[in-house]
């Protein structure tokens, strides 16, 4: 029910490329989030989908996050997971969009999942990413995915983000952070403050479900007021935030 009112309120108060004052928002819009081509890409993404809906065999998931609203059990099917807690198809091929218009190359993952996402984003020629699983057995799915999909680019590491977060050294920058490994408002500002340090002026943090609940939505309004956040777009099902010195602090809501 909050989801519906949420989406609701988004609709009245969102808008499409026309009437955006900002150049580089109206760019990104018009280039980015409505670019209908149909990339070779999203056929080899939508095949490793298609791979893990077949895997019918039953894994044991460690969840560190807010828990899942649908599955009753740790254990579960891998094609289970795939279909009801994967990423959806228009998500998956914003991210590779994303990446591929603003040439993000060093990119960080919070929350392989099976990985889908993860192929999206490392589907981009010059894109490098590592991505951080709490779940040993899902993590063990995922690495058997990039392998058999031959994504080389992509280094998958095992165990609760704080571990990977707190041997970051002082120099680590990422130009994309996608945020997608625990829905619950005071971890989602943990890590988003631990990686601040990490931004750069044209980096761009994603951050996944800001509309999830109410406790959600409050974290991606404290993020929206950081003074280091310049530039945010509210898409309902993802948030985006830029770091743009050189522009004036604005926020939209743009359909996807």
């Amino acid at each position: 029910m909050h989801q519906l009112k949420a989406y609701i309120k988004f609709l009245l108060a969102s808008q499409n490329q026309h009437g955006l004052h900002s150049p580089f928002v109206y760019d990104l819009v018009t280039n980015c989030f409505y670019d209908k081509n149909k990339y070779p890409e999203y056929q080899q993404i939508k095949e490793y989908k298609v791979d893990l809906l077949k895997n019918t065999s039953e894994i044991e998931v460690t969840d560190f996050g807010a828990g899942s609203r649908v599955f009753k059990s740790n254990k579960r099917k891998v094609t289970e997971i795939a279909k009801v807690a994967g990423i959806t198809s228009k998500k998956v091929k914003f991210l590779f969009r994303i990446t591929k218009y603003l040439q993000l190359k060093d990119c960080l993952e919070l929350g392989t999942s099976l990985g889908i996402a993860s192929a999206a984003i490392a589907s981009v020629e010059n894109a490098n990413l590592i991505t951080l699983e709490g779940c040993p057995q899902t993590a063990k799915i995922a690495k058997q995915q990039f392998d058999k999909f031959g994504f080389k680019n992509i280094q998958s590491k095992i165990g609760e983000f704080d571990n990977y977060l707190s041997n970051l050294s002082q120099s680590s920058k990422f130009d994309f952070i996608y945020f997608d490994g625990n829905h619950q408002k005071t971890a989602t500002l943990h890590y988003f403050e631990a990686l601040l340090k990490t931004a750069h002026n044209n980096s761009v943090f994603i951050f996944d479900d800001i509309h999830l609940s109410e406790e959600m939505e409050e974290a991606w309004e404290e993020i929206q007021d950081h003074p280091a956040v310049q530039v945010t777009v509210d898409t309902f099902y993802l948030g985006l935030v830029f770091f743009r010195s050189e522009q004036a602090k604005q926020h939209f809501k743009i359909r996807l």
